[in-house]
């Protein structure tokens, strides 16, 4: 992604607001214009493209629509697994765990009922191949249970001012009792916030993640799902489906010390979400801060 270098000289004080992105009611975002002629075509339901380093909006497309948004969910968690957990805890594997991705039918990093991880590999277990089996796991861990801990991940929404936003469960996976809901824009401000966490940013931009047999666990390799990364300047961030959320992605990008990140939401093609996800970084790019 090519960023021209005239943006530098409004680094410091772009990037002084973006840390500031914690207060309610999307505090630092500013509002796209009602149409913008010259982005590229989103085919999507929605989408949100957000300029974090200055806090303002490039495009909006029902960016406050509720809708379900599949696994996008697990950046939450991760998120608020490390409010509290340190990288190196470490977390058993129960069978709980492993059945709970299984029957539900969900995507699943293939964990082994009995291995100890730490949550440091498990959040690469939870954000590359997606697994629902890592999100219950840490869930389960931290809530503590897995009802504290959405309770968390709700009561972190509402703080960071995402207030088109219900979370269900850990993972994005359709519920008996009803999905939870959120917005582009909601999504683009958290990805912003989480991927200010230097260890969410590392796995989120690792392609490939490979974990060697030792005493407390198997062995484990795990791919992202997320077909952007290898684009010059992407960063992450996570993918998503349901039939009823339709194909999603979170995605940013960064280049001279401005990131973008963007969000795209019920998008009826599985790749073409990652080639519009590209043209979006590309196009925003060139466009001047306000």
């Amino acid at each position: 992604m090519r960023i021209r270098k005239a943006f530098l000289a409004a680094m410091a004080g772009a990037l002084a607001l973006v840390t500031g992105l914690t207060a309610p009611a999307h505090a630092g975002v500013t509002t796209a214009p009602a149409t913008t002629p010259d982005a590229p075509a989103v085919y999507g339901r929605a989408a949100y493209l957000l300029d974090a380093s200055s806090g303002e909006t490039l495009l909006d497309k029902d960016g406050t629509e509720r809708m379900p948004i599949a696994s996008l969910t697990k950046t939450m968690t991760a998120y608020v697994v490390l409010q509290t957990a340190k990288p190196t805890d470490v977390v058993r594997i129960s069978a709980e765990d492993a059945a709970y991705a299984e029957d539900g039918g969900g995507t699943t990093a293939d964990l082994r009922p009995g291995d100890r991880l730490t949550v440091g590999e498990l959040l690469y277990g939870l954000m590359l191949p997606s697994g629902a089996d890592a999100a219950h796991a840490l869930a389960r861990t931290y809530g503590p249970g897995v009802r504290g801990f959405v309770a968390r991940m709700n009561a972190t929404a509402r703080a960071l001012g995402m207030n088109d936003t219900h979370y269900v469960n850990a993972d994005g996976l359709p519920t008996p009792g009803g999905d939870g809901y959120s917005t582009a824009r909601d999504q683009a401000v958290l990805a912003a916030k989480a991927l200010r966490v230097p260890l969410i940013k590392e796995v989120a931009g690792t392609q490939r993640h490979y974990l060697d047999a030792t005493r407390e666990h198997r062995s484990y390799s795990w791919r992202n799902t997320n077909r952007l990364l290898g684009t010059p300047g992407a960063i992450g961030l996570k993918t998503g489906f349901t039939r009823a959320a339709g194909y999603c992605l979170a995605f940013a990008g960064e280049s001279d010390g401005r990131m973008l990140v963007g969000i795209l939401l019920d998008e009826s093609v599985s790749s073409r979400r990652f080639s519009t996800a590209e043209a979006l970084l590309s196009w925003g790019s060139t466009r001047q801060s306000a």
